[in-house]
């Protein structure tokens, strides 16, 4: 794609398969689906949903901001949990963090996720 670039920043974790952190197309950013891994070591941070949710965020605010944008211009999250019953939890932690603008989303339950997180969230944010 010739308008697009893409994304590597040491400010997440690396990669655990063949794809990349994110795509810069045109002034959107794309990222990859985020679980909650420590970015030195990239194991999981603690089996608490609520660390891991704070961790999934931060790591998507990282990947963000290393393209120059902030996470007030998130348009899309796609947010993946392996238990429903946190989703009143997870609404609880994106009030605390996202204190301007909330964006558009969709929730869904799955079966498994990578290294076993209990949470894994991709984005699409303005630059």
């Amino acid at each position: 794609m010739k308008d697009s670039r893409i994304i590597n920043t040491v400010s997440v974790p690396k990669a655990i398969g063949p794809y990349s952190q994110g795509i810069l197309y045109n002034n959107l950013i794309f990222t990859s689906g985020q679980i909650p891994l420590d970015v030195e070591n990239n194991i999981i941070i603690s089996k608490d949903f609520s660390e891991q949710v704070i961790q999934v965020l931060n790591n998507l605010k990282n990947l963000i901001e290393s393209e120059g944008s902030t996470i007030e211009k998130i348009i899309k999250l796609n947010v993946y949990l392996t238990d429903l019953n946190n989703f009143d939890r997870l609404n609880e932690i994106f009030k605390d963090f996202f204190k301007i603008n909330y964006p558009a989303r969709s929730v869904v339950e799955v079966s498994r996720l990578p290294k076993d997180a209990k949470i894994e969230i991709d984005a699409i944010c303005w630059k």
